[in-house]
């Protein structure tokens, strides 16, 4: 294949990764230390150069496509990569000492797998090509696959990515099936090519519906929704907390960058078609994600349910863009749909980073009776922790109300006043398991009187994580505007 636009310039931050991944690579075959302390550094400063090149570009309003459209440049994948950045480092530091304790670190392949993640996700942010997209997304999940059986003689990891890798297998293979039948209707897999198509899809509209449904339910595997959502509490619970961090943060933001650009970039035209899919799959998610973390007792289960809840309320913003045929409501929508996404993240890296600031060596903060009488142990990672749920739940003044407010005010524009009493009636609900963790952390006596681990690095980032949920829920409106900036500019709505 030869191209015609290559542009190298715009790819620079995925070029920078793959290059120093591969270094770091090199460089730790010659690391005696078992903590890995330079590969930990060489890592961390990898990420630090590719945030200040991405908000460069963000900054530059830089632009373009390369590679003859397979690769897209714009602030939508400025802003959601910069999130993945931190999202990763935030996860290495929180995951340093865990990870030591239990021999992940034997050679540097938690550091490189992690990396070589982060560069299928940018692929995944940044495609313009149905090809490009299945190419970062693989990249992305078989780093993962590796990631969740890192530690070797665990036979509960060891399950746990059989189980992802069967599973992921499966929705890897509806996606392709869905794309094969989207490029057999348009006879090209350019994005843009895809939308004139099915601007005039004439004879050919029921084979773009049919590639449609595959295409979707591939997208709801990898944002885990419902029904196809069963890998994920088995696999966030028996995977190393380090790694269900890191499948809990950068993947999400990837797998909604992929729905935009799939199904609004180059599906528009269908909306018709995809809105109520993604509707059925919102409540479904509500419903089953919040009614089963009610019975869980274990922390990481219950957070993996969360998750399924939380991506449901993704997808109501997602189905709110079109109304009666008009993109009115769109940038609204959308925008809000990612200030969600974001927000979500924020909050789980900050969940998962007191699960791991609990555990020690030989031992893992995994079920609610760990997290008892934590605020007589330490009152402010307590609070921490109260902030978290208050988020989650969608209390003010936290990040996590405003995130749900601006989701139920684009339902709202877009005339599903029912579904948005419907999210507000499964919020109540999931906030019987969020206060039950404050009970527990608050009221009850602890059982576990052991000092809490973490460096001083690993405490103050947790900490301003932490604070970052009140500041943002308190002056949420620069995030707020960033979103839908970067909506406005990026997408042809």
């Amino acid at each position: 294949m030869e191209f015609a636009n290559l542009n190298l310039s715009l790819a620079a931050p995925e070029i920078t990764l793959l290059v120093l991944t591969s270094a770091i690579l090199l460089i730790d075959l010659f690391v005696k230390d078992e903590n890995r302390a330079l590969t930990h550094i060489l890592s961390l400063l990898t990420l630090a150069a590719l945030t200040w090149m991405s908000l460069a570009d963000l900054a530059g309003n830089v632009s373009g496509v390369a590679f003859d459209g397979m690769y897209v440049a714009d602030n939508l994948a400025h802003v959601l990569k910069v999130c993945s950045y931190i999202a990763l480092g935030v996860t290495l530091i929180y995951g340093k000492s865990y990870a030591k304790d239990r021999g992940m670190l034997r050679g540097g392949e938690f550091y490189v797998l992690s990396l070589l993640a982060l560069l299928g996700q940018m692929v995944m942010i940044s495609a313009g090509n149905m090809l490009t997209i299945y190419l970062g997304l693989e990249l992305m999940s078989l780093s993962f696959y590796a990631l969740v059986a890192v530690r070797r003689e665990h036979t509960v990891s060891t399950e746990a990515a059989m189980k992802y890798f069967v599973l992921g297998a499966l929705a890897s293979g509806l996606l392709l099936y869905g794309m094969s039948m989207i490029y057999g209707a348009t006879g090209t897999l350019s994005l843009a090519g895809i939308a004139r198509a099915t601007s005039q899809a004439g004879d050919n509209h029921m084979i773009l519906v049919f590639g449609l449904v595959f295409l979707v339910s591939g997208l709801a595997f990898k944002l885990g929704v419902v029904p196809f959502h069963m890998w994920v509490p088995d696999v966030y619970q028996g995977a190393p907390t380090a790694v269900t961090l890191l499948l809990g943060g950068g993947p999400k933001l990837a797998a909604f960058a992929i729905v935009l650009r799939l199904l609004v970039d180059g599906l528009f035209g269908l909306a018709a078609d995809w809105q109520p899919m993604l509707g059925i799959m919102a409540v479904l998610s509500l419903a089953i994600g919040n009614l089963a973390a009610i019975m869980q007792t274990n922390v990481k289960r219950l957070l993996a349910y969360s998750t399924i809840s939380h991506m449901g309320f993704v997808l109501l913003g997602l189905m709110s863009g079109v109304v009666e045929g008009s993109a009115f409501n769109a940038q609204n929508a959308y925008g809000s749909a990612m200030f969600y996404i974001v927000v979500y993240v924020l909050t789980t890296l900050s969940s998962f980073g007191v699960l791991m600031l609990l555990s020690r060596a030989g031992f893992d903060c995994e079920t609610l009776d760990d997290l008892k009488g934590l605020n007589r142990r330490n009152p402010w990672f307590a609070g921490v922790m109260l902030l978290q749920m208050f988020s989650l739940t969608g209390i003010p003044p936290t990040v996590g109300f405003y995130a749900k407010l601006s989701v139920l005010q684009a339902l709202i524009q877009a005339n599903h006043v029912v579904l948005a009493v419907v999210a507000v009636l499964f919020s109540l609900i999931g906030a019987f398991y969020y206060l039950r963790v404050v009970k527990v952390v608050y009221f009850d006596d602890p059982v576990d009187q052991a000092p809490l681990q973490g460096s001083f690095g690993f405490r103050t980032v947790l900490s301003v994580n932490g604070a970052l949920l009140l500041i943002l829920g308190i002056f949420p409106a620069p995030l707020v505007a960033v979103c839908v900036h970067a909506i406005n500019t990026s997408l042809a709505l």
